[in-house]
Order: structure tokens, then C-alpha cells, then sequence
């Protein structure tokens, strides 16, 4: 969460000439709801649910550039549909960056709670060891630029061997 998945995955398409699409707008569009909303009348389970369909469906494309929720890698499904669509990059970024990338987005329904900060130290322990798992690339993204960011995934992509 506060990554910069959407920014950065926007700007990692365009210099790729491929499409971008964010899992979190898609179910927005879909549903004609934000994801707050659908976390209060449904719940996470069901926001969760409405997640893994929609990753299962983005990752069956081709030449598209997706970019998930910070949750979506704790289901076993949307690892699996990660993996077997294409190319992982897990951009990492310090629980202190995230505080500040987040600190004034109310679209954030996990970090509705009294320590936010303490909030993303939990979901980082969680899913850091899952996106390391299935990630092709890892790339730190504290105190640099997207540009930057783009610059060394394209780079680090060019050195992977085909699959």
C-alpha cells in the first residue's frame, strides 16, 4: 500500500506502448461503487472476492499492464493468476514511506483505524514474504522518483531470461 503500483504501473505501460488497468478501478467501474463502500456493505471477504475474479480475468490478457491491490497476493488464487499471466514486479516500500504516501487518502479502508502506522508494520509482515515469493523483479521505490523506478524495472526485465 502506498507503493506507487498505480503510478508507476501507468507510466511502466506507456513506455511499454501496452495497456494499464488497475484492479481496484476495474471493480470500481464494474460495480459503479468505491472500494470503502464495498468494504462497508460487503466486508473484506467480499471485496476480496470481488478482487481474485477480477485478477483471474486481468491476467488472461495479453499486453496489459496490471496492477493489484496490496492485498491481492494473500489469496492463493491471485498468486497462482499472477504468476501464470506474466511478469511479477513487487515494488517495495518502508512501512515510514507508506505512512507518508497514505497519510491523507481516505480511499485506504484497512488504515481506518487509530495507528495506521501500526496497521501497515502487520500487512508489510504478512504479505512482504508472498510478493517475494512469486515477484520476478523486486524494486525499492522509497525516495525515488517514478521515472527512476521505471527506468530500473525496464532494465531489470530486459535481464530476465524468456519463460
Amino acid at each position: 500500500m502506498g507503493a506507487g503500483k498505480s503510478t508507476i504501473g501507468r507510466l511502466l505501460a506507456k513506455e511499454l506502448r501496452l495497456l494499464f488497468k488497475d484492479s481496484d478501478k476495474e471493480i470500481e467501474l464494474r460495480t459503479g461503487a468505491n472500494i470503502p463502500w464495498i468494504f462497508d456493505k460487503e466486508g473484506e471477504p467480499g471485496f476480496r472476492d470481488r478482487e481474485e475474479a477480477m485478477i483471474a480475468e486481468l491476467c488472461e490478457l495479453d499486453g496489459v499492464v496490471v496492477a493489484t491491490g496490496g492485498g491481492a497476493v494473500m489469496r492463493d488464487a491471485n498468486r497462482r493468476a499472477l504468476h501464470a499471466g506474466g511478469r511479477v514486479i513487487y515494488l517495495h516500500a518502508s512501512v515510514e514511506q507508506q505512512v507518508g504516501r497514505t497519510a491523507r487518502d481516505r480511499n485506504r479502508p484497512l488504515l481506518r483505524t487509530a495507528n495506521p502506522e501500526a496497521t501497515l508494520r502487520a500487512l508489510l509482515e504478512s504479505r512482504d514474504p508472498l510478493y517475494r515469493e512469486i515477484a520476478d523483479v523486486i524494486v525499492e521505490t522509497d525516495e525515488r522518483p517514478p521515472r527512476m523506478v521505471v527506468q530500473d524495472i525496464l532494465e531489470r526485465l530486459e535481464q530476465l531470461p524468456p519463460r
